[in-house]
């Protein structure tokens, strides 16, 4: 079973960074020119391409629209976008812009009917982002935790028709010491709807243990701070989450 691999282009104040546990006081820059990212992880194989707006994350609308469309120019791979797209005109727009599928995140706690809708109206293209803290889900750039389970609120979308469960473990995210492999797999248990594992890949052991114990939900996994460091090659991760 062949598993995608999603580099992760986190956005702030126009630059490619990554951050510690979605500190965003502890942001790592690790490009200004994030048009040149997406060429180069085009470059390196990648099929797709994952882009968050940090700064929309926590405002609630699209900041980073330049850097977006620099990178929509600068490649011809699809790609997912979060970050701040709160309503139907932002989904809309973002996907006349060429975006392949939005991430709807924070609204899916808070109106969940907006997401159904979406899916409903834009087939393939509305992947929900759950990102859990302890289990349960945090919005609004993940700065407030909800008493919502992360396993109810996927539940709630299995019949809505999304593209894709995009699950973040908060505490593990950026800190390179593996998945929540336990966490993800119950998850993706439940469900029918394909599963994207995000958070704390640190090295190709890491993938490898992702492979040997995906299920037919598991659709594939983000990589961001590993990639970015040279602790995973692309060409490796790719050839192994491909066998």
């Amino acid at each position: 079973m062949t598993l995608t691999l999603y580099p992760a282009i986190d956005l702030k104040d126009g630059a490619c960074v990554r951050l510690k546990r979605g500190e965003m006081a502890d942001a790592t820059v690790y490009s200004d020119d994030p048009g040149a990212q997406a060429r180069a992880w085009q470059d390196a194989g990648f099929h797709w391409l994952h882009v968050v707006d940090l700064n929309g994350a926590f405002a609630g609308r699209s900041v980073n629209g330049a850097a977006v469309a620099a990178i929509r120019s600068a490649s011809t791979l699809p790609i997912q976008l979060g970050g701040g797209i709160r309503d139907r005109a932002g989904i809309t727009r973002w996907l006349e812009a060429g975006i392949t599928r939005v991430i709807l995140g924070s609204i899916a706690a808070r109106n969940p009917t907006l997401v159904r809708e979406a899916c409903r109206e834009f087939p393939g293209c509305i992947a929900v982002g759950i990102d859990a803290r302890d289990g349960r889900v945090a919005v609004e750039g993940w700065a407030e935790t909800s008493d919502l389970l992360a396993t109810d609120l996927a539940a709630r979308f299995e019949d809505a028709g999304a593209a894709a469960i995009i699950y973040t473990d908060i505490a593990r995210d950026g800190m390179l010491g593996g998945l929540n492999l336990d966490a993800t797999l119950d998850l993706a248990s439940r469900l029918t709807t394909p599963v994207i594992a995000s958070g704390g890949v640190g090295d190709l052991a890491d993938l490898a243990a992702l492979k040997s114990r995906a299920t037919p939900s598991i659709d594939g996994v983000i990589v961001g701070r590993a990639l970015y460091d040279g602790r995973i090659q692309p060409a490796a991760a790719l050839a192994l989450l491909a066998t």
